[in-house]
């Protein structure tokens, strides 16, 4: 494909692309790379951030707004729905609009929806506002990749997606430490006004520094229809994996919400084999690179998001810390990240993605291993190595995917291959949960009532059974204060056995998918239209 020159919006007309005009040396940091990168940076921490720290602020949430269990979940579904729901298409205006303008829009609604919610009197409100956070969201992460990948020339994309990645890893890691510190000492709400004056601080710079990269044959239409079919096919795979563990995976509403699904994505793909200006051409997909790294970012997720989601229970519920120290007990994955990220992408641009990613998955499918190995009593020590080993897998993996996804996708679909990497992303965390917690749930089924026997406890009857079993999959004893001490750790151990062995299935299930990842990551090859972006400006 031939590479696309960046023109400034005045001159996005019929005749030849010339260059920004305000690209040019001797405007100041405006276009500046390495300014652009720390913008954007600011912007998709705070999206990061709010992944993980609002779960912090459930249960302050619910005894101050009365909130019910369902309605906690919908805070953090909602959320999550809104977001992977609207990354392509909120990719897709980026490339129509401009990044820069859809960037900041994105970190404007942002910050004020997460003001709205601590102003919210009620959780009806909280939840409405999730929505629009979930909106705004989606049009700011896959800007800035777009922005990072029209200012930087290729030999140094890959450095600034690591530092990208290192943002993003280490917000989501520190969402528990700041969340549990800011509830603690100041009010759940603080979690969300945190968000305004991050907010303003990346607008002002982003008003100041970031330049709009247009390419010259960027869209100029939209494909209506293909939203309405995408977004459609998106909420029902989304809906039915977040809901699969309380329908069931063989309930008949899972599976009506995931055939339709699957009837939708025909559908779309059939109507972009036939609209004028698709809104994902399916030619992209021709590309063997780009769809081997959107496979591997989901494959990716699926590991790292569904393994950690029972790493939190294990900390918290069988270890008996707080959020704040078992926030602190995952610095080592946070650290590991933190200084791989940017290793990765110097490695990347030296030998290519392929080694990289595939000794990525190789580490991730080993450091999963490990976590399967983990016991009630295991030290600090043993699993900080565990956590800091899949911290350096998770590195070159999060960092070459996203650049093969983008670098191998034409610099006027910079967007939707933003929105494809982010979406890949969410869904293959949500696959990871949803399928994870299912192998989870039917080993404790397994294996709990034999477990309940040999210990010599009394038989549960009727509706204990699943409510045991529910309390156990989380790693909670269900023990009550009138009970014999005796009993209380009887119940203790037997619990924590049981999830332990859930666990360890569910660690070892994650690293065989980490492992099926090495093998598509052979598939990958360095971006073929990287040199397309190749920025205007300082480096």
């Amino acid at each position: 494909m031939t590479s696309q020159t960046t023109i400034d919006k005045a001159g996005a007309g019929d005749g030849p692309p010339s260059a920004p005009s305000d690209a040019t040396p001797g405007k100041g940091l405006r276009g500046h790379p390495w300014f652009t990168l720390v913008t954007v940076a600011v912007g998709v921490m705070m999206v990061a951030l709010d992944g993980t720290i609002v779960a912090i602020a459930n249960p302050a949430i619910a005894a101050d707004l009365g909130a019910s269990w369902s309605d906690l979940q919908w805070i953090t579904n909602a959320y999550f729905l809104a977001l992977a729901v609207s990354l392509i298409t909120a990719g897709k205006l980026g490339d129509r609009f401009g990044h820069r303008q859809t960037f900041l829009i994105g970190v404007a609604g942002f910050a004020a929806s997460s003001a709205a919610i601590g102003l919210s009197e009620g959780i009806t409100m909280v939840i409405t506002f999730r929505v629009f956070q979930g909106l705004f969201g989606a049009l700011l992460m896959p800007a800035a990749l777009g922005l990072l990948r029209a200012t930087f020339p290729a030999e140094k994309l890959n450095m600034a997606i690591g530092i990208w990645g290192m943002v993003i890893g280490a917000s989501t890691a520190g969402g528990p430490i700041l969340g549990g510190v800011l509830v603690e000492h100041v009010s759940w709400e603080s979690v969300f006004f945190i968000n305004v004056p991050v907010g303003v601080l990346a607008v002002a710079l982003g008003a100041w520094i970031l330049l709009d990269h247009r390419a010259a044959n960027a869209p100029r239409s939209f494909d209506v229809l293909g939203i309405l079919l995408l977004s459609a096919a998106m909420f029902c795979l989304v809906w039915a994996l977040i809901k699969a563990p309380e329908w069931g995976w063989g309930g008949t509403w899972t599976w009506t919400f995931i055939s339709v699904a699957v009837g939708l994505f025909v559908a779309f793909a059939v109507w972009q084999s036939q609209v004028r200006e698709p809104l994902i051409p399916l030619a992209l997909f021709r590309s063997v690179p780009l769809s081997a790294g959107v496979v591997l970012m989901v494959l990716m997720a699926i590991a790292f998001m569904g393994g950690l989601f029972f790493v939190t229970f294990y900390l918290q519920n069988v270890h008996g810390m707080s959020p704040v120290d078992a926030g602190l007990h995952l610095l080592p994955l946070t650290g590991s990240m933190i200084v791989g990220s940017p290793l990765a992408g110097v490695m990347i641009t030296k030998v290519g993605p392929r080694i990289p990613l595939a000794g990525g998955m190789i580490l991730t499918a080993v450091s999963m291993y490990g976590m399967s190995t983990l016991e009630t009593d295991t030290g600090s020590g043993v699993m900080s190595l565990w956590f800091a080993l899949l911290g350096l897998g998770l590195a070159p993996v999060m960092v070459g995917a996203t650049e093969v996804i983008v670098g191998n996708a034409p610099l006027e679909l910079s967007g939707v291959a933003g929105g494809l990497q982010q979406a890949a992303m969410q869904i293959g965390g949500s696959l990871g949960t949803a399928v994870l917690g299912a192998v989870m749930a039917s080993k404790v089924d397994s294996d709990l009532p034999g477990n309940w026997t040999e210990a010599g406890l009394p038989p549960l009857g009727g509706d204990q059974v699943d409510a045991t079993a529910e309390a156990v999959q989380f790693g909670i004893a269900p023990v009550s204060p009138d009970m014999p001490p005796e009993v209380v750790q009887k119940i203790t151990e037997v619990s924590h056995d049981t999830f332990m062995s859930g666990m360890a299935l569910a660690s070892l299930t994650a690293a065989g998918v980490a492992v099926v990842a090495v093998f598509v990551a052979f598939l990958t090859k360095r971006g073929e239209n990287a040199e397309a972006g190749a920025g205007v400006g300082h480096v």
